[in-house]
């Protein structure tokens, strides 16, 4: 039994309307432009200043250049002053600037704050190394071609998610391979992935790769198999994380061609393997697989339709059989001897 695999599922519900995007270029041109729209503006703690503004507070990176902050920023401001978020919320803009003046650190090191227009989006020390969405997301688009967000959402309140989101804070995306299906141990699996990357620390970049049997509206990933995750902080060598998940995702797409390819071939000989050269012959190796002379009967009806009592023939059948069947027990166990028959194939 695989796992059952929530990441998709928990961004799903937690992302806002604007936060969500319909396709991989809608979201790579959201990225790209953000991008040429930021830029890092480097300067000491004691440089700056908190400094109210209409009942808010906001940073002012030098006398001249004052920014908006966000929460994720003002938070970081916090931390940086050693003072409490809660308790500078329940302050008067006013005596929340005279705490910052009393608290902001003093250090020829300089800090980079990284601003999108008149907004501030992070403030970090020179350790923290920024890998943009928008390299993550260039690189999935050479190296993961076949691969597609899942079906949009049903689930109330969701507004039809696909599964590629991005925010102020971080970025997550959800891709399936639909035409990937195989046959492993007998059952259907597809390839997929989930890929992460923050540009404000938020959290790391990660991939995560996998074989599920199903995927639902919820965008909760099940039987999940051969799980394989990375992830890398954002210091001095993150950019080296692009080739380290590029070869995680070729190493999924080589398995997957493989198996294909392997499938193939085996249907391929059991299209021309035959079971037995007679009726009974045939029956006498369906009852060696557990299937029923009732049932026997009934597919050797079936597949002399097909002019052979080849392999793919007998399966063809079964599995015809099986699809007419009420009971999901019934089926799943006629399914399963016709696994065990093409696993005769060659």
């Amino acid at each position: 039994m695989g796992q059952t695999l929530t990441r998709a599922h928990d961004e799903l519900f937690r992302r806002t309307e604007d936060e969500s995007f319909a396709t991989m270029q809608e979201l790579w041109q959201h990225c790209y432009d953000s991008r040429q729209n930021t830029e890092v503006l480097w300067h000491r703690p004691q440089d700056m200043a908190a400094v109210p503004f209409e009942r808010r507070l906001e940073l002012a990176v030098t006398p001249a250049d004052t920014r908006r902050l966000n929460s994720w920023s003002f938070g970081q401001l916090c931390q940086l002053s050693g003072v409490s978020r809660d308790t500078v919320n329940r302050l008067s803009p006013e005596t929340a600037s005279k705490v910052f003046e009393e608290t902001l650190p003093r250090s020829d090191k300089p800090l980079q704050v990284y601003a999108e227009g008149q907004q501030v989006r992070s403030i970090h020390g020179a350790s923290y190394t920024r890998l943009h969405n928008v390299d993550l997301l260039t690189m999935l688009r050479e190296f993961a071609t076949d691969f597609t967000p899942p079906q949009e959402s049903g689930a109330p309140n969701t507004k039809g998610a696909s599964g590629l989101y991005c925010g102020e804070q971080d970025m997550f995306c959800f891709f399936i391979d639909p035409t990937g299906w195989t046959e492993i141990n007998g059952e259907a699996f597809a390839p997929g992935f989930f890929v992460w990357n923050s540009e404000v620390g938020k959290r790391s970049v990660g991939v995560q790769t996998f074989w599920f049997q199903a995927v639902c509206r919820n965008h909760i990933v099940w039987d999940a198999i051969e799980v394989v995750e990375f992830s890398r902080k954002h210091t001095a060598n993150v950019h080296d994380s692009l080739g380290q998940i590029r070869s995680i995702i070729e190493r999924l797409v080589e398995k997957r061609d493989e198996r294909r390819d392997g499938f193939a071939a085996v249907i391929k000989s059991a299209m021309t393997e035959r079971l037995g050269d007679d009726a009974d012959e045939v029956m006498k190796v369906l009852t060696r697989h557990g299937v029923t002379r009732q049932l026997g009967k009934e597919a050797l009806e079936l597949a002399r339709e097909q002019g052979a009592f080849t392999i793919f023939a007998m399966v063809d059948a079964l599995t015809r059989i099986a699809g007419r069947l009420r009971q999901a027990g019934d089926r799943s166990e006629v399914d399963q001897k016709a696994s065990s028959l093409l696993a005769l194939a060659k």
